[in-house]
């Protein structure tokens, strides 16, 4: 169990909300219902006095965090959880990821095929706890502001500071961040120029994802143009103009052209992975782009990666 701490507010953590903070320092394991309870019962002090949960932390602050378990499955304390020293928050043993473009205020990596974006339960390993792991002891704290399935591959983008990681998730809630996939799909795609995909997309009831229902849901919205025709199967350009869960294998299988490899949404058994890739990030200027690794029949050499710059 780890004993009280103090642990002072770093520059890459101005601005975050006391209960984010204290999470982060506790560790996933510790409930936020845990947490909540010691602001509440005035464990938690920010400089010496109470605070409450959602004010707003400054540079240079200290906060006090109570007594609590530092590994999962040791439960004498109010909650599991991490030790609250930050450079112990994240394995050291992982596997850095590879950088595609990073400055100041942003580090884009390449999330490879098998590997979650986010942590959560009975998780060890994430792309999120990778990057801890490799700014661990830099005063950062990055994190990723979107999601990449598990068994997609290519650009995951975090922000290296709380103040960062709030103007890229704005900038990508008002879609001014183009995200561009490829995407091997079976079948031959009939159209030679590109078209925009409209559907409406719910949940399935009783089902842990999402499915095209005539007529309710969210509307989903995608640019489509095929790059490479084969026998049995198309390389598809997919722009996503909304981002929905799982939208571009639902829109693609609801049209029978299911991305090869993905089980979960109609395509028949392939040897191949999951061929769903994201190539390109376009943020007000600057566009980023990795090219996939996908090898025999369906790798793509005649793509080559773009040049990290302005536009």
């Amino acid at each position: 169990m780890a004993g009280v701490v103090t642990v002072a507010v770093a520059p890459a953590e101005a601005g975050m909300k006391l209960l984010q903070f204290l999470e982060a320092k506790a560790g996933r394991h510790v409930p936020r219902s845990a947490v909540q309870r010691w602001i509440r019962t005035g464990q938690v002090r920010v400089d010496g006095g109470r605070a409450k949960p959602f004010q707003r932390l400054e540079a240079g602050q200290q906060v006090r965090i109570p007594p609590h378990d530092d590994a999962p499955g040791e439960n004498a304390g109010e909650g599991a959880g991490a030790s609250a020293d930050p450079k112990q928050a994240a394995p050291k043993s992982v596997r850095p990821l590879t950088i595609v473009y990073e400055d100041e205020e942003m580090v884009a990596v390449f999330k490879p095929r098998g590997l979650a974006s986010q942590g959560g339960t009975g998780l060890t390993d994430s792309a999120a706890d990778r990057l801890l792991a490799m700014y661990a002891g830099s005063g950062l704290s990055p994190a990723p502001v979107h999601r990449l399935d598990r068994d997609t591959t290519g650009i995951l983008l975090a922000g290296k500071t709380f103040a960062a990681r709030r103007r890229l998730s704005e900038l990508i809630a008002d879609r001014a961040v183009g995200k561009t996939y490829l995407a091997w799909v079976r079948g031959v795609w009939p159209e030679d120029r590109a078209v925009t995909l409209e559907d409406l997309l719910e949940k399935a009831e009783g089902h842990d994802r999402e499915k095209v229902r005539a007529g309710s849901g969210r509307i989903a919205l995608a640019r489509v143009r095929p790059l490479r025709r084969e026998a049995e199967a198309t390389l598809l350009v997919v722009e996503l103009l909304t981002g929905r869960t799982h939208q571009i294998r639902v829109q693609l299988a609801s049209r029978g052209f299911p991305i090869l490899g993905d089980r979960k949404y109609g395509s028949p058994p392939h040897p191949a992975p999951l061929l769903l890739h994201a190539w390109k990030l376009a943020l007000p200027g600057l566009t980023l782009s990795a090219p996939p690794d996908w090898k025999g029949p369906f790798a793509v050499p005649e793509i080559a990666p773009d040049k990290p710059g302005k536009d």
